[in-house]
């Protein structure tokens, strides 16, 4: 299977939704979903990707960089990725993180960060294969 992985567009937005709302196992509120993208589809420190099969969407990663005191230096966080539960394996995050970490070295990142949720145990499998390690632990107050 061939997969090619472009910028997301505007047009782009229900596929991301849908992605998004199935990798957080919820209904996400669309109206501020929709206003989060859009505002940060102009940040150029932002950058939000579609990959995809024959011009089908089938995962997708999104990744800002930012300057961080405590490192004297710009780093990147992969926000999201997601990718289809019946195409893992088969290259498509190894793929979204070869543009992501392009992305992060035009932009002068001295790093790039990845938080998961504990229960991923997969996912830090995959992240660990593609040269991440474990550092820190983070810790959320949820304010609602």
């Amino acid at each position: 299977m061939e997969i090619s992985i472009r910028p997301a567009r505007p047009a782009d937005a229900d596929t991301l939704y849908r992605m998004l709302c199935d990798l957080e196992n919820t209904t996400l509120a669309r109206e501020s979903f929709d206003v989060a993208f859009l505002t940060n589809l102009g940040n150029e420190n932002i950058h939000y990707l579609i990959a995809e099969a024959q011009e089908t969407p089938v995962g997708m990663a999104s990744c800002h960089v930012q300057w961080l005191l405590h490192h004297a230096a710009r780093v990147a966080e992969i926000q999201e990725m997601y990718v289809d539960p019946a195409l893992r394996s088969q290259g498509i995050g190894n793929k979204l993180i070869e543009v992501i970490r392009q992305f992060a070295q035009a932009r002068g990142a001295c790093q790039i960060e990845v938080t998961s949720n504990l229960t991923r145990h997969n996912t830090h499998r995959f992240y660990e294969r593609e040269g991440f390690q474990q550092t820190h632990a983070k810790l959320v107050m949820n304010l609602s």
